[in-house]
């Protein structure tokens, strides 16, 4: 008897373990359910057409998106619509430590200046994201600011509208942001902008404007640390990526550039404010029809001193010349500039060994490499040589 008294309570312990179990496994899945949830901008109102104003729907599902007391929140922008929006803000700090701003669909601008809902007559940016703490943008979207009207202004007539156009997205003031996948095109200024930002990932996006379109770098950096951008294709009027005063710790690689102007840092020194840059990495990318390769743009003034710059493995072929051009200031001259393994070729051999023949008879030459006030060393190939840098052979 005693027996089956234990082998009744054993199996009684047995079962009430295994309804805890599944108790436990039930609330789980409840907590999870309710941890997490999806903002669908159609549910508030959006309509998708391209021409209905969907400001105000994206504005409440942020909103909601922002507010969610759980640990993962998403605003969902389906796929098979096209959102028109004017100006508009996302801005936090948001209750949620992970923000999911989903873009499958497509998002406009207003197609001309005159229907800009612009505040104070001043359009900063199209769209903003600032103050928020882990923010992941992701998608197959297209990101359109329909700038080609903005473009095309005639700047002598109308010079205000000129110095206003807005930028097209721009994330500031937030940190543990992660960008990938969408396509941002035609912006009328800056095609994205990372500002006052820390931690920040943007990979595998595509973006273009025309080859012409004024002042539309593709991404610019400004103020901002511990930014990583690769994996991606820019094809912009300006700068594919520009990096801004106050910017440090950032690292670029895996671009494909052109059209454009190159990679670049600056331009910095404006008005002869001090301006600092540091610890920037650009690696194993691509130019193809740009103006320019990688280049620091400096004004003429005693703020900005370059320092501790090194040009590794760069090769290819340019219609331009000089193919290599180092022009620093008398006051603070370049130093500790490197260069090692650097081969940039004419793209007509012939024309290029014709013209070096021709060099000492006639004073029209234009050289192929310029070098002024620069202290450093080089290494390894260097075509076009540079007098100015001391060789380690």
């Amino acid at each position: 008897m005693a027996k089956s008294v234990m082998f009744l309570t054993f199996l009684l312990s047995l079962t009430l373990f295994n309804t805890f179990q599944l108790a436990q496994s039930y609330s789980s899945i409840i907590s999870r359910r309710y941890d997490r949830k999806t903002f669908n901008v159609l549910d508030y109102g959006a309509i998708g057409d391209g021409s209905f104003d969907d400001s105000k729907a994206f504005k409440d599902a942020w909103k909601k998106t922002c507010n969610f007391f759980g640990a993962q929140a998403t605003m969902e922008i389906p796929q098979g619509y096209t959102f028109l929006l004017q100006p508009i803000e996302f801005h936090g700090p948001c209750v949620s430590k992970k923000i999911n701003f989903s873009i499958n669909g497509n998002l406009i601008a207003p197609a001309s200046p005159d229907e800009w809902d612009c505040k104070n007559d001043h359009c900063h940016q199209w769209i903003e994201f600032a103050h928020i703490d882990g923010l992941y943008i992701d998608g197959h979207g297209t990101l359109d600011g329909q700038g080609t009207q903005w473009w095309s202004l005639n700047c002598t007539k109308y010079k205000k509208a000129c110095l206003k156009r807005p930028r097209g997205v721009i994330i500031s003031h937030s940190s543990n942001v992660h960008i990938s996948n969408i396509m941002v095109k035609d912006s009328p200024n800056f095609q994205m902008s990372l500002e006052d930002s820390k931690w920040v990932t943007v990979k595998q996006l595509t973006i273009t404007a025309d080859g012409d379109s004024p002042n539309t770098d593709g991404i610019h950096i400004q103020r901002s640390q511990n930014v990583i951008v690769y994996n991606s294709n820019i094809r912009t009027g300006d700068d594919c990526v520009s990096i801004g005063d106050g910017s440090k710790f950032i690292n670029i690689s895996r671009i494909s550039c052109g059209p454009g102007h190159g990679i670049s840092i600056g331009s910095l020194g404006r008005h002869g404010t001090k301006e600092t840059v540091e610890d920037v990495v650009v690696q194993d990318c691509t130019f193809r029809k740009t103006t320019n390769g990688v280049r620091i743009k400096t004004w003429q003034t005693k703020a900005v001193e370059i320092k501790n710059v090194m040009y590794n493995n760069i090769y290819g072929t340019s219609i331009k010349k000089p193919f290599v051009q180092l022009l620093c200031s008398k006051s603070f001259p370049c130093r500790d500039i490197f260069m090692n393994d650097i081969n940039i070729r004419d793209e007509n051999e012939e024309e290029e060994e014709e013209e070096e023949k021709k060099y000492h008879k006639s004073h029209h030459y234009h050289p192929y490499a310029e070098c002024i006030n620069v202290k450093g060393m080089s290494n390894g190939v260097m075509k076009p040589k540079l007098a100015c840098l001391k060789s380690f052979a």
